[in-house]
């Protein structure tokens, strides 16, 4: 284990290293290099700023204005007939648009029911399946200025509800 611990200790160092050695080897300007990405990424910062300032405005206005609550009323019975647990549903929809708001959501549940509860244990293996799909489409389609996106969402949105339905199977068969 003390092994394992020196070797992640150690790992980011070296990989600068590593880096810093390469770049010397090739006689490429390391400095020069990392000075010209981080204006790249400035770059890009920029150009993705309206889109991720939309998407937490609407993530506002959409917690705010009692339109989640709305929307997990109206799954909620067919959640019950499922199994699902229905303290997870806001979790499960914010997820999808924002990081950020499902992992407050998700600091909730553990403060009302605990981490080690079963829906504790089972949020948490959810958080970890699923991927703020709206989100990191946005972003990520608007930093390369993908304009005709065919079958990402569909297939994103099939990719999350496997998520969610595997964290469920494997939370109740671990945990019950």
């Amino acid at each position: 284990m003390k092994l394992i611990t020196l070797i992640s200790d150690l790992m980011m160092p070296l990989v600068i290293v590593y880096i810093l050695a390469f770049g010397y080897s090739r006689r490429i300007d390391v400095y020069e290099a990392f000075i010209e990405g981080a204006k790249e990424g400035f770059t890009t910062v920029f150009d993705i700023m309206p889109t991720l300032i939309g998407l937490m405005m609407s993530v506002g206005i959409l917690r705010a204005s009692g339109a989640l609550e709305m929307m997990i009323r109206l799954v909620e019975p067919l959640a019950d007939r499922l199994g699902f647990p229905a303290e997870a549903l806001p979790l499960t929809l914010m997820r999808l648009v924002s990081s950020s708001a499902s992992t407050g959501i998700l600091l909730d549940i553990f403060d009302t029911y605990g981490p080690d509860s079963f829906i504790g244990r089972f949020v948490s293996v959810m958080m970890s399946c699923t991927e703020t799909v709206l989100y990191t489409m946005s972003v990520y389609f608007m930093s390369v200025r993908i304009t005709k996106t065919r079958y990402t969402l569909a297939g994103a949105l099939v990719a999350n509800a496997a998520g969610i339905i595997s964290a469920l199977v494997i939370s109740r068969y671990i945990w019950g």
